[in-house]
């Protein structure tokens, strides 16, 4: 059987018996144009190699698939895995899974040691987390593609004069350039969520800051935005306060929401002396 003599998702979903966990955050994605777009929107080719986490009944996975990409699906429902192991037949092997949680997964060492794209819909309870892992840690993807609440979604994509601007912003883009590629209404899940969706496309900077300024740039923000409605100078008196303002040359008596991205560098490199 190839890809395209599979069943239709729904029909593949009923004869494994399968519906989706609140526990595990699960909203399917079973129209496959849908997920053919967001395929293109990753930009994945042929012989690339993609890791997707949370493939569920594998409607994102096929779209990726068709792209005569390779796949490393990372599944913490084991009832998936008969389904996923029936897909991966159909593309002759280039679909490969990985039980477990993907956020004690090493992304890295799933791919197998090669540069790899990252193209998900993320499981909601766990997708912000996930960002930040795949962002300041070892693993470090080609480019990522996924699709969140679009409240983060937002969040991620926010600028300054935005209400939705704060540590998970200022993270994101110091390291990557990131813009909203896609949203999606409720209704083109199953079961259709309570809010709606979008797909944010992250691809990294060429030339990122040195892992000493993204730890403390982690720092700043946590101690900036963890009360964003104060001061620079009080909600950054464990770091230095006013004296780490001045040194950074940003003014202590701003707040963190009108603080950009040079801005909170500057604090970061500040508190490394």
């Amino acid at each position: 059987m190839s890809l395209a003599d599979l069943p239709p998702l729904r029909e593949a979903l009923e004869r494994h018996d399968l519906l989706a966990r609140k526990s595990f955050g699960q909203h399917f994605l079973l129209d496959l144009n849908i997920t053919r777009k967001i395929a293109r929107l990753a930009d994945v080719h042929e012989g690339d190699t993609v890791v997707e986490v949370g493939p569920g009944p594998g409607g994102l996975t096929r779209a990726l698939l068709e792209t005569g990409a390779r796949v490393v699906a990372i599944e913490k429902d084991s009832r998936f895995l008969p389904l996923l192991a029936e897909l991966s037949e159909a593309a002759d092997g280039r679909l490969e899974l990985v039980e477990g949680d993907a956020l004690k997964v090493d992304g890295a060492k799933a791919a197998g040691d090669v540069p790899a794209h990252v193209v998900s819909n993320l499981p909601y309870n766990v997708g912000t987390q996930l960002l930040i892992n795949w962002l300041t840690g070892p693993f470090k993807p080609l480019s990522m593609t996924l699709m969140f609440q679009k409240e983060v979604a937002e969040r991620i994509v926010a600028g300054t004069d935005d209400d939705a601007y704060g540590r998970l912003a200022v993270i994101s883009q110091v390291l990557c350039d990131a813009k909203i590629v896609m949203d999606l209404p409720a209704k083109a899940f199953t079961p259709p969520p309570k809010v709606a969706s979008a797909v944010v496309r992250l691809v990294p900077k060429a030339d990122p800051p040195p892992a000493d300024i993204i730890a403390a740039l982690e720092r700043v923000t946590a101690a900036a935005f963890g009360q964003r409605r104060k001061m620079l100078r009080s909600c950054l008196k464990g770091l230095g306060g006013a004296d780490l303002c001045e040194k950074a040359g940003v003014s202590p008596d701003a707040r963190a929401e009108v603080i950009d991205l040079a801005g909170f560098l500057a604090l970061a490199r500040a508190t490394l002396g």
